[in-house]
């Protein structure tokens, strides 16, 4: 399949509910609203295909681009294309689950993501925590320093309250992820999440939601999550 029949396809798929969905969450026009389950059928066909994933990603159509990260050739990409691509992220659904996610299948995700933390810029600093969960959540321990993860719990714990809302978001993901995905910091984790308490973000016309990382924490391991890892980052 070719870029024309890819975005055929995907404008074929597109609802107008699924549509107002996205753009209630933050995206713009273009877009065409597709369920991101009805995009499976198309990259079964393809597979992996990286120059069509850029071609597709260029186009600024939220479905295109979130397509694009689901066939794209992360062992193929280098740095410079993740900075292409999260200079293109306009919002957090494109940032922490296309480019994070495909970034953290790579061998460079953390000195990204590290990059991007440090950034100040609020998508990329929501991309480079949320690159750390997809990475705790599927990696194994040994993968990870304790010394800088643990570094890093102590940064959520002084900066969150005062970060940007989607970093807030990120942060506190990060938490969660570490409570249960990394047993060697779990301790350290759960004492960080009750200091940090409820993390209030703010929505564009909406009420404020609280989030509560130390309760969602408990709530899994009274599941028996405690050790979960995910089998792919990208489904």
């Amino acid at each position: 399949m070719d870029f024309e029949m890819v975005m055929q396809e995907l404008e074929a798929l597109g609802k107008e509910r699924i549509k107002k969905t996205y753009i209630s969450n933050g995206a713009q026009e273009p877009l065409f609203g597709v369920a991101t389950g009805a995009m499976k059928p198309i990259a079964k066909k393809i597979k992996k295909n990286q120059p069509l994933a850029d071609q597709l990603y260029a186009t600024g159509n939220y479905d295109a681009m979130y397509f694009a990260g689901i066939i794209a050739d992360p062992m193929t990409m280098t740095e410079a294309d993740f900075e292409r691509w999260i200079d293109a992220a306009y919002f957090y659904m494109l940032s922490d689950y296309v480019v994070a996610v495909t970034l953290a299948e790579t061998e460079f995700a953390q000195g990204v993501a590290d990059r991007w933390i440090a950034s100040d810029e609020e998508l990329r600093m929501s991309a480079g925590w949320s690159c750390y969960c997809w990475l705790l959540g599927n990696r194994p321990d040994a993968e990870f320093s304790d010394i800088k993860i643990a570094s890093m719990l102590d940064q959520v714990k002084n900066k969150i309250h005062n970060s940007p809302d989607r970093t807030k978001s990120a942060m506190n993901n990060f938490m969660y992820t570490v409570g249960i995905s990394y047993i060697p910091l779990h301790e350290k984790v759960v004492e960080t999440a009750k200091a940090v308490g409820p993390v209030e973000i703010r929505r564009d016309k909406k009420k404020s939601s609280i989030l509560l990382a130390s309760e969602n924490i408990q709530k899994e391991i009274d599941r028996g999550k405690l050790g979960f890892k995910r089998k792919y980052v990208r489904c």
